[in-house]
């Protein structure tokens, strides 16, 4: 069975591939399948987002795709910038200015107000259309300033941990323990290895 990880983010792919790389599946990325188009982030929940990408690349690929979509929701910003946590400064921001935009506007804020939640949703998409979703969340507080050269996107300012270590400080074995995306993917884990043993047995 192959499996096409449905996402053009290096580091996600990587995050990805580790949790998954001891199922029975060939792993594939969208670098093997340049036919693939751009697809669209633009859903309003994280669900629509996943299954916008995965049912994209198990259309055109004719091959079981797993997509993710995921942010960071921050207390002191109404939930913000949750699903929309990769674009709400624009295409052209990274994620340095992300974070340094959500620490400016927690300027003055402190203790429970600073509580935030990383939240993820795993879809797998067959190429008949037929979609099964996954989520995982992850409690923490944003910090002072950022911290740790590990991770990607706004683990440098999330702390999920009773140390006070940033996502950032993590080994990634620690990090795929306690994290959001780590979360849904074990979920997704258990019902791949069903679609395995299906096809084993058919």
């Amino acid at each position: 069975m192959r499996l096409i990880l449905a996402s053009r983010n290096e580091a996600k792919v990587r995050e990805l591939a580790r949790i998954l790389t001891d199922l029975p599946v060939g792993l594939e990325t969208l670098h093997q399948h340049p036919e693939v188009p751009a697809f669209p982030e633009d859903g309003d929940t994280y669900e629509a987002n996943a299954i916008s990408k995965a049912t994209t690349v198990a259309r055109w690929t004719g091959t079981l795709a797993l997509a993710d979509d995921s942010g960071v929701e921050v207390g002191a910003m109404g939930g913000g910038p949750g699903v929309f946590s990769a674009r709400f400064l624009g295409a052209s921001a990274s994620d340095a200015d992300r974070n340094a935009e959500i620490l400016r506007r927690l300027s003055g804020v402190s203790g429970p107000a600073r509580a935030a939640r990383y939240r993820a949703v795993i879809a797998v998409a067959h190429p008949d259309g037929r979609v099964r979703t996954f989520v995982g969340a992850c409690e923490g507080i944003i910090v002072d300033a950022p911290r740790g050269q590990r991770g990607f996107g706004y683990d440098p300012i999330f702390s999920a941990t009773g140390d006070g270590r940033t996502v950032a400080e993590l080994s990634e074995e620690e990090k795929d323990r306690i994290s959001h995306r780590g979360a849904a993917l074990r979920q997704a884990r258990v019902y791949l290895k069903g679609l395995v043993e299906a096809a084993s047995t058919a």
